[in-house]
């Protein structure tokens, strides 16, 4: 849910008049002199080094403003005329308020900047420990844009989740899975098919501007109702040509609900792919399904789930635990830069634990109703992860381990965002920087390289389980699928297959080589989702002013 910050701005406007008048009587001449004093300019705000005025001088301040009713909110737009200037100076004074890692932003000046480049260097240069950037989740995206998915989970495209294994030649781009009903899925695009051509233009090979940019015309179009044509290398090495026509895409961010008999009992999977509001709905249908077969064991496979709500992860681990493992726990804290050690510098409010939520909540009004979720009260969960599984996916991972639910992870390294940050609006574009890390029931919160699976765990960021590569030659839920099967497999001895991939299985680090050790000629990289506004949801943790109880 996006986050506003109004201020009130008294503007008031004397106009004078003075009037001169001549003697009294007929005879006598008048005149009337009006005058009107010239505008008052406001100067351009400037900027000056280590000095950060309030970000209530700047707000809502904007060189192009709205106007009319905000349809998300039903309030009129904030926005006043402003300047660009207006605009860089309150994402500086907002990045040193609420920015975590405020103190290790460079203080350059605005003026050297467009807008969007100004937010794009607002943030630390610092490293993790393992050696990468440590804020690798800062970004903006047009708000109508933004709020469309996350309320709705609508985006315009193919209904394709891409797989990029190397934007530079030779390319090579995969396909995950196909939303349902998408025009991909129309299509018969299956798992594991990938990408040759693109309008005619060679995917793999071509590294020319004008075919670089047709490829990224074709991959990511701007409207619906854009026709591509697409071909294909399937697993089985055949090829398939087809024109897809872009749409609006109703994202189902839970698949593939199932039910499997194994010699222990009832096992459940259910793929996850977003914490968006819709998949309330879902998660509870899924749910309810594993409560009536009588469940005992489940696998929630994460692989590409990049993250989103915070309070729909604590109900899904409430959905996990149930409600004797989790009363009077905490999900997680929130723990806000060392200038706000007891307040939350975005809603003013005194930090205090988030709950697990047992609750449906009516997220549009942001409260608890009085419906408790269904539960299957296990001690034991097994995650399916990848390296794109982040932030809110984490956050479930590591809030059921704060309440000893053992977690057993199939799969490779997680994505490592143990922060997040509240969607902040200014001006028509919604702005992502961290403020906030979270922790669990026992305080831990430090995994900024990920959790990684091993079958020997000696820190708190390695977790039972396997390393297992994706494998792109099975449809996801079968059982038969790498990660899957190392899953099913663990469940039933108590440890890792020997065998987890096989010549048919995607070698994951070869796909995500580094191209630029191939030396030679300049090579152009393609676009990939996370630069693209359509694609906000990757690696976030999304929280909202509060959740309240229902009067």
């Amino acid at each position: 849910m996006k986050t506003y910050v109004y201020s009130l701005v008294a503007l008031a406007v004397t106009i004078s008049q003075l009037a001169g008048c001549g003697g009294s009587g007929g005879s006598s001449n008048s005149s009337a002199v009006v005058t009107t004093p010239p505008a008052t300019v406001t100067p351009d705000p400037t900027w000056e080094a280590g000095v950060y005025k309030p970000q209530s001088q700047f707000i809502a301040k904007c060189e192009t403003p709205r106007s009319g009713i905000d349809p998300f909110t039903g309030r009129a737009y904030p926005d006043t005329q402003g300047t660009a200037m207006d605009e860089k100076l309150w994402l500086r004074s907002w990045t040193n308020d609420t920015y975590l890692w405020y103190d290790e932003v460079d203080d350059n000046d605005p003026e050297n900047f467009s807008v969007s480049a100004y937010f794009d260097q607002l943030r630390t240069n610092e490293l993790t420990p393992s050696g990468t950037p440590k804020d690798n989740f800062h970004f903006s995206q047009d708000t109508a844009e933004y709020n469309e998915l996350s309320q709705s989970g609508i985006s315009s495209g193919f209904g394709f989740s891409w797989e990029f294994g190397s934007t530079t030649v030779p390319r090579e781009l995969t396909v995950r899975y196909t939303e349902p009903g998408s025009p991909a899925a129309l299509a018969n695009v299956p798992r594991g098919a990938k990408v040759v051509s693109i309008n005619g233009v060679d995917f793999v090979d071509d590294n020319t501007q004008q075919g670089v940019d047709a490829i990224n015309d074709g991959l990511f179009p701007d409207d619906a109702g854009t026709t591509t044509s697409f071909g294909f290398e399937l697993v089985d090495g055949t090829m398939l040509t087809v024109d897809i026509t872009s749409d609006d895409i109703s994202v189902t961010p839970v698949q593939n609900v199932k039910v499997l008999d194994t010699e222990n009992g009832k096992l459940g999977y259910f793929q996850f792919n977003s914490f968006i509001v819709t998949a309330q709905e879902e998660l509870i249908g899924a749910f309810d399904t594993f409560v009536e077969e009588n469940v005992t064991e489940l696998v929630m496979d994460l692989r590409y789930n990049g993250g989103g709500r915070l309070a729909l992860a604590s109900q899904l681990s409430y959905m996990v635990a149930g409600p004797s493992q989790t009363n009077n726990a905490t999900f997680e804290t929130l723990r806000f830069n060392d200038k706000n050690p007891t307040t939350n510098p975005v809603t003013g409010q005194t930090i205090s634990p988030t709950p697990f939520y047992r609750n449906v909540i009516d997220y549009k009004e942001g409260v608890l109703t009085d419906t408790l979720l269904p539960s299957l009260s296990l001690t034991r969960l097994y995650v399916i992860s990848t390296d794109a599984t982040c932030s809110a996916s984490e956050a479930v991972m590591n809030a059921l381990r704060g309440i000893d639910v053992e977690v057993v992870q199939i799969g490779s390294t997680t994505c490592g965002k143990p922060y997040g940050f509240y969607p902040t609006d200014n001006c028509g574009e919604t702005y992502f920087t961290i403020q906030f890390q979270g922790v669990n029931n026992k305080g831990f919160g430090d995994y900024a390289d990920g959790f990684m699976p091993t079958a020997t765990p000696s820190f708190d960021f390695e977790l039972p389980g396997c390393e297992v590569e994706d494998d792109f030659t099975a449809s996801l839920g079968d059982p038969n699928e790498g990660m899957l099967s190392a899953a099913l497999e663990y469940a039933a001895t108590g440890s890792c297959p020997e065998v987890v991939t096989s010549n048919g299985v995607a070698d994951v680090k070869a796909l995500r080589s580094n191209q630029s050790a191939l030396g030679g000629e300049k090579l152009i990289p393609i676009d990939k989702p996370e630069k693209r506004k359509e694609n906000f949801i990757l690696h976030n943790k999304i929280n909202q002013p509060v959740i309240k109880e229902r009067k």
